[in-house]
């Protein structure tokens, strides 16, 4: 344990999983420097290393790659998947550059307790990535709001769309909902009281013919089955670098 004004943290022992070394350093250096009790305790480069690294260090949770050796095509859901049968208290956030709801279903469909789906591009934010680290610690469930934008903006367009009959004020909140929020902090986000809240989630359930439920992950499950339906296209980049690859390496010039 740490100690930080007069208050104890916790210290959250992560694994660390990503293939391209910058990439791997940079990661590491923002989960170092967020102040936040969090300490990266094996950083490894193939599914392989680390389930082992699991093994040996016990983390708390898991940040990985969504692609990496021996194959590259979804390791870090198949390391979420082993992990749920091996370790099922050992939170998982999965890092990808793919705005991909079928990436996401297949992380969070055998159950989305502790397992976060997080776009690369928002790992720059340390906020972001440390709660999504705090999030699946604690058993909730995170999905990148980009994902989650995509998936409605698709629906709002389709001809069939099944959220055509909310309105404007409950497609925000499903967006909350899909996020992984509770009640309490949409209400928040969207400065209304929590009573209103659960005013607009009854409705929504109800409009959608889905069964009301105080599981948080339930509620995400039901969010993004339903708008999985609209197939929305996956966000590519060109080439294996990131935005975080090209800064850490203007870093390590400088220095």
């Amino acid at each position: 344990m740490v100690q930080a004004r007069n208050a104890f943290i916790v210290t959250l022992r992560i694994v660390l999983g990503e293939d391209n070394y910058l990439v791997r350093e940079g990661i590491t250096r923002v989960l170092a420097s967020s102040n936040s009790g969090l300490e990266v305790v094996a950083a490894v480069g193939s599914k392989e290393s680390v389930l082992e690294a699991v093994e040996v260090t016990g983390p708390d949770v898991v940040v990985t790659d969504i692609r990496m050796p021996p194959s590259g095509r979804a390791e870090g859901i198949e390391i979420a998947t082993t992990l749920r049968r091996l370790h099922p208290d050992i939170g998982v956030v999965v890092l990808s550059q793919y705005n991909d709801v079928g990436y996401a279903l297949a992380l969070l469909e055998p159950g989305a307790a502790g397992r976060a789906y997080l776009l690369k591009e928002r790992i720059h934010d340390r906020g972001q990535l440390v709660s999504a680290v705090e999030a699946v610690r604690a058993g909730g469930s995170v999905v990148d709001p980009k994902v989650v934008e995509a998936l409605i903006k698709a629906d709002a367009g389709s001809e069939h769309g099944r959220l055509k009959n909310l309105t404007r004020r409950e497609l925000e909140v499903l967006g909350e909902i899909a996020r992984g929020k509770s009640n309490v902090a949409i209400a928040q986000s969207l400065t209304i009281t929590k009573r209103a809240v659960e005013g607009y989630v009854n409705s929504i359930f109800w409009k959608l013919g889905l069964a009301e439920s105080p599981d948080l992950s339930k509620r995400v499950m039901a969010a993004l089955l339903l708008l999985s339906e609209t197939g929305a296209e996956p966000l590519r980049r060109e080439g294996p670098a990131s935005e975080l690859e090209d800064r850490v390496q203007s870093d390590d010039q400088r220095g």
